[in-house]
């Protein structure tokens, strides 16, 4: 399909033409006056030419008084003359065109798309709610009359659609590769890539995507009891590495303290036990309460 190029035109003052439709309403019923009185005067009968006249004067006045229209900024008017396009009238202001044409208001105006929340699939197969809002604006008021059915409908059908792909191409969370982008972890990154992909799919209809982002993410009812314990899980999990990571140290400190500074001779035995019981104390959840040991450590 080729596409429908805009054409930005200017057309006539609608004052000036305001003072002629005027002059023609008011100066038909003048003549006719002017007529009846004058043939009075000379015991004639009116002129049917003059009456004509004045009849066709007052019927041009408010034919052409259809051609007056307003714009306020950031509007535009898309003249259609029997099936053809026109132009685009873009200025402000009060404006007159052939009546004849089809005026087609088109606002420029940025406006704002909240979607609602959609249940969809991310790249893992797990089933999310995604919600997005999009502000955007007509651009090409052509592209936007000739080129889609209904701008409107188009732009939510293409951002319902965009939003769904989106949560296709990412993992809600937890990437399984380092680096790898997530709806939840990356949230700029995400909005600027719906953006892009809003932008493409809606350029068809002469639509601008000034902002996209998501408003809402989160599992699905049915599996967000189970993520959020699988959330957990991997949270204590992580906790639990750390504390054993530094527990190691610390005992790997502190054995090369001991033996740097010849503060005891430690066997490997000795050393095993040390090991278990700083590991212990270190690493257990409750407070370690200490047993003093009055014999060896073989009795």
């Amino acid at each position: 399909m080729n596409k429908t190029q805009e054409r930005q035109i200017t057309v006539l003052s609608g004052w000036l033409m305001l003072v002629l439709n005027v002059a023609l309403i008011a100066g038909g019923p003048t003549l006719i006056a002017l007529e009846i009185v004058d043939s009075a005067r000379h015991g004639t009968n009116p002129s049917a030419a003059r009456i004509l006249t004045a009849i066709a004067m007052m019927v041009a006045g408010f034919f052409l008084a259809a051609g007056h229209f307003t714009l306020q900024p950031n509007e535009a008017r898309v003249l259609i003359l029997f099936g053809s396009y026109v132009g685009t009238v873009k200025a402000s202001g009060f404006h007159w065109t052939n009546p004849l044409n089809t005026k087609l208001k088109i606002s420029q105006r940025s406006r704002n798309l909240d979607g609602q929340k959609l249940k969809v699939n991310d790249k893992r197969g797990n089933p999310i709610e995604i919600a997005a809002v999009m502000v955007w604006r007509v651009a090409d008021t052509a592209e936007a009359v000739f080129d889609v059915e209904s701008y409107d409908q188009y732009v939510r059908v293409q951002s319902e659609s965009a939003v769904r792909h989106l949560a296709s191409r990412f993992a809600y969370d937890h990437g399984e590769q380092e680096g790898e982008i997530t709806l939840r972890g990356n949230v700029e990154e995400v909005s600027v890539e719906l953006a892009k992909e809003l932008q493409e799919r809606l350029a068809k209809a002469g639509v601008v995507v000034e902002e996209a982002r998501l408003t809402h993410l989160a599992y699905a009812p049915e599996i967000a009891g189970a993520m959020l314990r699988r959330q957990q899980a991997e949270a204590v999990i992580a906790a639990r590495q750390k504390i054993v990571h530094g527990a190691v140290s610390m005992v790997d400190m502190a054995l090369k303290d001991l033996n740097d500074r010849k503060v005891v001779e430690l066997d490997d035995e000795r050393k095993a036990a040390m090991v278990s019981n700083l590991l212990v104390v270190l690493c257990g959840e409750a407070e370690a309460h200490p047993v003093i040991n009055t014999g060896s450590l073989y009795s």
